[in-house]
C-alpha cells in the first residue's frame, strides 16, 4: 500500500481533527476537499471531481462514500477500510445514500460541519446535499477546519518540501539550459516538466505559467506556444511536486540582454523580498509580510505594477490549483508559525514599457525566520 506517511502520523492527525471538532461543537465532519481527504487518511485520487465524501466523527468513526472507480483507488493509497459506493444513474442522487450511511452511524439530529469551500463540492451537489440532510441533522460551514491543521508541515511533510524544492530547481536548471533566442515555449515547458517526472515527482496542482513578450506580465497559463524572438524576455512560474507537496518558483528571463527598466525592477523585487523575508517571522501576522511588499514596492514608484497579494501557503494540493491558504495580503490576521510553507512572489508587471520582473521563491517558516528550499539566488539571468 504506497501510504505516505506513518499510519500513526494520519491517526494522529485524525485526533487533531476531532479535539477541534469538539471545540466547535460538531458531532462529526463531511469533507468534499480532496486536501482533508489526502491529509487524513492517504486517499489520493482526482475522483472529486464527482460527488464524494468522506465522513468523520467524533467518535472516530471513518467512511468514504464514491463512486465504482475510486473504490480500488481509495483501498490501494489509504488506510479507509469503510468504503461505500453509489452507482451512477439518469436519476441518482449520492447525497441520499449519504443521509442513509450517517443515519446508520447514529448522526441523526446531531450537529455536522462541512466542507462548503471544496472544489469537489459544486453548487449542484450543494443543493442536494442540503435537501438530503433538511430536517435530519444541523449543517455549520467548516471549510477551514482541516486547512488550519494542515497549514503547519510535520516534520515528513517538510522532507517533501524541501524535495519538491529540489525538483523545482531541477525544472529551473532544465529552462536555462532550453531558453534561448529562437527558442520554442514547447520546448521549455516540456524539458522543465520533464526533469520533475524524471525525479520522481508529480504533476502540479495547476498549469506552469509561460509567457513571453507582452505575455510575460500575464500570471495565468493560456494556451498556445511561440518562439522567443532574438531581444525578449520570458515570465515562468512553476512548482516543483512530490507525494502533491509543492514547492513554487517564478522568474523573468530577459532574452538577448536585459533592459535598464529590467535592471530596475529587479532591484526593486529583490529589495522587497528581502525585507518580505525579514517581516516573515513567528508570531507576526503574515499581512505585515504584503505591507512590507507594498511599501518597498511603492517608495520606488512601482505603485501601479504591483499585485494586491504577494504569496500564499504551500503544501499539499490539488488542482485546479497549487495556492493554499493563507494568502498574504492587507491585514491577514493569521500568524506565522514554525513549519508554515509560503511561496512569496514579488511581482512587478509595467504594462506601459512592456517590462516584467518576477522573481519568487518558497520558504519555510523556521524558530528564527525562515529558510528557502531552493539552492538558486535570485539573481538577474539573461539569456
Amino acid at each position: 500500500m504506497p501510504l505516505h506517511f506513518e499510519r500513526s502520523e494520519l491517526a494522529q492527525r485524525r485526533a487533531a481533527t476531532i479535539a477541534k471538532l469538539e471545540d466547535a461543537g460538531l458531532d462529526g465532519l463531511l469533507m468534499f476537499r480532496q486536501e482533508s481527504m489526502f491529509y487524513l487518511t492517504g486517499y489520493d485520487t482526482f475522483g472529486y471531481v464527482f460527488f464524494q465524501c468522506l465522513y468523520l466523527g467524533t467518535d472516530g468513526r471513518v467512511a468514504l462514500i464514491t463512486r465504482a472507480p475510486d473504490l480500488r483507488q481509495a483501498r490501494h493509497t489509504s488506510d479507509i477500510e469503510d468504503i461505500r459506493i453509489w452507482v451512477d444513474g439518469p436519476d441518482v442522487n449520492p447525497a441520499l445514500q449519504l443521509r442513509d450511511m450517517l443515519a446508520e452511524f447514529g448522526v441523526a439530529n446531531k450537529k455536522l460541519g462541512v466542507e462548503y469551500d471544496a472544489y469537489g463540492l459544486t453548487a449542484a451537489n450543494g443543493k442536494k446535499l442540503e435537501a438530503a440532510l433538511d430536517g435530519f441533522c444541523t449543517l455549520s460551514d467548516a471549510s477551514r477546519l482541516v486547512s488550519e491543521l494542515r497549514v503547519v508541515k510535520s516534520p515528513a511533510e517538510l522532507a517533501y518540501i524541501r524535495r519538491a524544492g529540489e525538483l523545482a530547481d531541477d525544472a529551473w536548471d532544465a529552462a536555462l539550459d532550453t531558453v534561448h533566442a529562437g527558442a520554442f515555449e514547447g520546448d521549455v515547458l516540456a524539458a522543465m516538466q520533464g526533469a520533475i517526472f524524471a525525479g520522481g515527482g508529480d504533476y502540479p496542482g495547476n498549469e506552469f505559467i509561460i509567457g513571453a513578450g507582452r505575455d510575460a506580465l500575464l500570471c495565468r497559463y493560456f494556451s498556445g506556444r511561440k518562439h522567443l524572438a532574438e531581444t525578449d524576455q520570458i515570465t515562468l512560474e512553476w512548482a516543483g511536486a512530490y507525494r502533491h507537496y509543492h514547492a513554487a518558483m517564478m522568474r523573468t528571463i530577459p532574452v538577448g540582454a536585459a533592459n535598464a527598466r529590467h535592471v530596475e525592477m529587479h532591484k526593486v523585487a529583490c529589495e522587497a523580498m528581502d525585507a518580505c523575508r525579514t517581516a516573515l517571522k513567528p508570531g507576526e501576522p503574515i499581512g505585515n509580510v504584503f505591507d512590507t511588499y507594498a511599501r518597498v514596492c511603492d517608495a520606488n514608484g512601482m505603485n501601479a505594477h504591483r499585485l494586491n497579494a504577494c504569496g500564499y501557503s504551500m503544501g499539499t494540493t490539488f488542482a485546479p490549483n497549487w495556492m493554499d491558504w493563507p494568502m498574504f495580503y492587507h491585514a491577514n490576521p493569521v500568524i506565522a508559525e514554525p513549519g508554515m510553507v509560503f511561496f512569496l512572489h514579488m511581482i512587478l508587471m509595467d504594462s506601459e514599457s512592456g517590462f516584467a520582473m518576477c522573481p519568487g521563491h518558497s520558504v519555510i517558516v523556521t524558530e528564527a525566520g525562515n529558510d528557502a528550499v531552493s539552492r538558486h539566488a535570485l539573481d538577474l539571468i539573461t539569456r
